[in-house]
């Protein structure tokens, strides 16, 4: 045992001192054992491409066993510290299935969640990954709900939900701008239905108002009413909701113009 322990020290003493022909010699050493400890000790000193490359190597051989537990696990985190989290979050998922009673199978069930949640892109953009991530996150909630992590996980659930909710309203405005009052006020509606409790609350109204007076505007005589006193509807809305809304002055102009076009209606 204590030969073998020198031996391992004397090998890495080696591969830190020397070229890179000496590591290469470790990478084609046919002692997993010995490659194991020197994996480890890259892992420790933060080499971690090094260690990646032998984690790679041995990951089949320690299939299934406290050593390739190690491993697995190790990998991941080699991933997450050089930033890669969409790997990381693969080897997150892979160990959490692969040892589901492990010690650390519920940190690394936070961690790929959290992974998937740093790999959540900017709002404008496709939400297919912010999709996964609250997937990944409230899979995490459900199997350890009284995990250390829950409390931050439930903050980043929030925070994508968040996204997604302004994903869709900026999608919404999109409409609005674009003139195409009808999908803006079907997107608008599905808006409130999606997010009760959206923070966007005050500008849907106030937006919605403008929108059914412009849709209004441009309808066929008979569809006019109900669009007029729709913007009405939803100005009293904002007015009783908000009564210190800096969008309130602008709104009640609009609603003023829907009820001179009602007006004129009769």
């Amino acid at each position: 045992m204590f030969y073998r322990r020198f031996l391992i020290g004397l090998l890495f003493c080696l591969i830190c001192c020397t070229s890179c022909n000496d590591f290469n010699r470790i990478l084609k050493s046919t002692d997993n054992d010995i490659k194991y400890e020197v994996a480890m000790d890259y892992y420790d000193r933060k080499d971690y491409n090094h260690a990646l490359q032998l984690f790679d190597l041995l990951s089949n051989a320690f299939r299934n066993t406290p050593k390739g537990e190690m491993i697995t696990y190790r990998t991941a985190m080699c991933y997450y510290m050089t930033y890669d989290y969409e790997i990381a979050s693969y080897y997150f998922n892979k160990f959490v299935n692969t040892y589901p009673f492990s010690k650390d199978a519920e940190r690394a069930a936070f961690m790929n969640a959290y992974c998937s949640y740093m790999v959540s892109p900017n709002v404008t953009l496709d939400q297919q990954n912010t999709l996964t991530a609250i997937n990944h996150i409230e899979s995490y909630i459900e199997h350890f709900p009284d995990g250390d992590s829950v409390p931050r996980a439930k903050e980043l659930l929030a925070d994508l939900n968040n996204k997604l909710e302004e994903k869709d309203y900026n999608i919404c405005i999109l409409y609005y701008r674009m003139e195409n009052y009808n999908a803006a006020i079907t997107c608008f509606e599905n808006l409130l239905k999606k997010y009760p409790n959206t923070s966007h609350r005050e500008e849907i109204l106030s937006d919605m108002a403008k929108t059914y007076y412009y849709y209004a505007e441009n309808s066929v005589q008979e569809k006019q009413k109900e669009r007029y006193e729709a913007c009405i509807e939803r100005y009293n809305t904002l007015s009783y909701l908000y009564p210190d809304s800096p969008r309130l002055k602008e709104t009640a102009n609009i609603a003023e113009k829907a009820r001179k076009k009602l007006e004129n209606l009769q």
